[in-house]
C-alpha cells in the first residue's frame, strides 16, 4: 500500500488475460473477497479509519463474512473524509510519499482534494489497453490519443495521459499522445495537421465539449471520416440519441466498439467503464420499455451502464439506493458513499433478466458482430443524482429529457445540445420553468425555432415524466417551460473551459 514501493498484484497481460477468459462466478467470488481483505488491512493501518470503527463501535475481528461487511458503516465525505486530517486518512498515517493531487469539482460543496499514487493510473492504462484492442480498425496500427480533458487540478486530464501513456510503454500498440486540454484550435490543428500521420485517432473528452469539437471540425471541412475517429468519453452520462448523433457526425464505424464512457471521479479515479456489451444492453433497454423495467426497475431516467473489475473495486447497492464503492488508493475507501444513485448486479443476473424478456444476448452480440468483446464482469448503472435537478409543482425534473429533445434532428443546425434549467417564480409567486439553450455558431433564433423547442421539450416530458404529464393534464399552461436562446459560448450560462451546468439553484426568496 506504500506508493513508493507499489507494485500490481498481476501484470497486465495476465489481468487482461482474467477478463477475457474468466467467467461470472470467479469475478463474484473476487467481488466478494477483496474488499474483506481491504477492510482489515485499513483498520489495522489507516489512523482515521481506525477511529471512526471505534467510535461506531465495530471490532474489525468480528468482520468475517461478505454479509458480516454490510453490517460495516458507510463513510462519506460528511461524517469521515471532513471529520479527520488527510495524513490521518491515509496509509500509515503519513503523505511522505510521491503523489498527485485533484480536487472534486466542488459541484455539491467544498471541493477536496484526493492524493494518488501510480496505481490509479496503471489501473486505468487496463481500460485505455482494453479500448485499444477493441478498435473496429487495425489495432496494429499507429494510433494518435487527443487528450481534450482539461490538464488543471482535475483528475481527467492528466491520468488519462498517465493511462495511454503506460499502456503505450507495455509496446502492444504504437500510441503517441497529445494534450491539447480544452483548447479547441489546438485539437483543431492536430485533427487536421498530425492525425493524418496515424491509422486512427482517438479523441477523449467532456461529452458536450467533445460534441462541440466534432460540431466545428465538420464546419472547418476537417474530414473526420479519413482520419479513423474513435471517441472516449467520460465526465459526464448521456444518451443513446447523443451517441446516434455524435457517431453519425464523426463518421464512426461501430458505436460499441467505437465509443465508450468512462464512469470516473477524483475520489478513486476510474472505477467503472462502458463494453462493447454493456452498450448493447442499454440500447435494448432504451428500445424496450419492458427490458428496462426488468434491468433497471421503477428508475424512470436512462442510467449509465458501466462494467468494473472487481481486482480493483466493488460496489454495493443497498435497496438500489445510494452506490457504495469499497477500493484502495492512497486514502482507502470503505463502503464510501460516492453520491450517486443506482444498482449493481453480476453478468449472469443481467442475462437471465434480459431472458425473462425474451431477449437472447448471445443472439444479439452475433448480430452486433462484437462476440471478441464481451466480458463477464459485473454490472454498475448509475443515474443522476437528485441533487441534480430541479422541481416543478411537485414534479422532478432531470436534464436527460431535455437533452435528448435538443438533438433532435429539427434542432441539431441551431443548437449545441447545452442547456442550463432553473426553477423561478414570478411576480404573482407562480413557478415556471425557464431552460436557457446555447446556439450554435452563426446560428440565429426567432419566434418559430422558440415554438419547436419549445415542443419539443414538453413531447419529450411527457413521454419520459409521469409527474410532469400529471401536471400538464390538470394546469397545462403552468408547466410550459420558458426558452431563452444565448450566443455561443456566451458567458453567462456557457462560459467555454468549464463543466456544463446543467441545472441552476436560485434563491427565490
Amino acid at each position: 500500500m506504500n506508493e513508493r514501493d507499489w507494485t500490481p498484484p498481476y501484470s497486465a497481460e495476465k489481468i487482461l488475460r482474467l477478463i477475457k477468459t474468466k467467467k461470472d462466478d470467479f469475478w463474484s467470488r473476487e467481488r466478494e473477497r477483496r474488499p474483506l481483505r481491504l477492510f482489515h488491512e485499513a483498520a489495522a493501518r489507516v489512523p482515521a479509519y481506525k477511529d471512526f470503527l471505534r467510535k461506531n463501535r465495530v471490532n474489525p475481528a468480528k468482520i468475517k463474512t461478505w454479509k458480516d461487511f454490510q453490517n460495516v458503516p458507510a463513510v462519506s465525505k460528511k461524517n469521515y473524509l471532513r471529520e479527520y486530517p488527510l495524513e490521518k486518512l491515509s496509509w500509515d498515517g503519513t503523505l511522505k510519499k510521491p503523489l498527485v493531487f485533484t480536487s472534486t469539482s466542488g459541484s455539491t460543496g467544498e471541493p477536496f482534494y484526493f492524493p494518488r499514487g501510480e496505481k490509479l493510473d496503471w489501473e486505468y492504462s487496463i481500460l485505455a489497453e482494453m479500448f485499444l484492442k477493441n478498435s473496429s480498425k487495425d489495432v496494429e496500427e499507429p494510433v494518435i490519443v487527443i487528450n481534450g480533458f482539461a490538464m488543471g487540478v482535475w483528475i481527467g486530464g492528466v491520468i488519462t495521459y498517465k493511462a495511454f501513456e503506460i499502456a503505450s510503454h507495455r509496446g502492444e500498440h504504437p500510441v503517441s499522445i497529445i494534450n491539447p486540454g480544452i483548447n479547441k484550435s489546438e485539437i483543431f490543428h492536430a485533427l487536421r495537421n498530425l492525425a493524418p500521420y496515424f491509422k486512427q485517432t482517438i479523441l477523449v473528452g467532456y461529452p458536450p465539449f467533445v460534441k462541440d469539437v466534432i460540431d466545428e471540425a465538420i464546419r472547418r471541412r476537417i474530414n473526420l471520416k479519413k482520419i479513423n475517429l474513435r471517441i472516449l468519453f467520460a465526465a459526464e452520462a448521456f444518451g443513446e440519441k447523443f451517441r446516434e448523433y455524435v457517431g453519425r457526425k464523426a463518421s464512426l464505424k461501430n458505436l460499441y466498439l467505437d465509443t465508450l464512457n468512462i464512469y470516473g471521479t477524483a475520489d478513486i479515479g476510474a472505477m467503472a467503464w462502458e463494453t462493447p456489451v454493456s452498450i448493447l444492453i442499454r440500447r435494448l433497454a432504451v428500445n424496450d420499455e419492458r427490458v428496462f423495467g426488468s434491468l433497471f426497475s421503477q428508475i424512470q431516467k436512462i442510467p449509465t451502464l458501466a462494467q468494473y473489475n472487481p481486482l480493483f473495486i466493488t460496489f454495493e447497492s443497498p435497496n438500489h439506493g445510494d452506490i457504495l464503492l469499497t477500493g484502495d488508493n492512497t486514502v482507502p475507501l470503505i463502503r464510501y458513499v460516492i453520491g450517486d444513485h443506482g444498482g449493481v448486479m453480476n453478468f449472469g443476473e443481467a442475462v437471465q433478466k434480459l431472458k425473462s424478456e425474451r431477449v437472447n444476448l448471445s443472439d444479439e452480440v452475433r448480430k452486433k458482430k462484437i462476440e471478441k468483446s464481451v466480458y463477464k464482469l459485473p454490472f454498475v448503472y448509475v443515474y443522476e443524482r437528485s441533487d441534480f435537478s430541479t422541481k416543478l409543482y411537485g414534479a422532478i425534473i432531470y436534464p436527460e429529457p431535455i437533452r435528448e429533445s435538443l438533438h433532435h434532428d429539427q434542432l441539431e443546425r441551431f443548437v449545441t445540445g447545452k442547456f442550463t434549467m432553473l426553477t423561478k417564480f414570478d411576480k404573482k409567486q407562480n413557478q415556471f420553468l425557464e431552460i436557457h439553450i446555447e446556439l450554435k455558431p452563426r446560428a440565429r433564433s426567432d419566434k418559430k425555432l422558440k415554438m419547436l423547442t419549445r415542443e419539443l421539450i414538453v413531447s419529450n416530458l411527457l413521454e419520459k415524466n409521469a409527474e410532469y404529464r400529471s401536471n400538464h393534464s390538470s394546469m397545462p399552461h403552468k408547466v410550459l417551460p420558458e426558452i431563452i436562446f444565448w450566443r455561443y459560448e456566451h458567458p453567462l450560462h456557457f462560459k467555454p473551459g468549464t463543466k456544463q451546468k446543467w441545472v441552476k439553484k436560485v434563491d427565490n426568496k
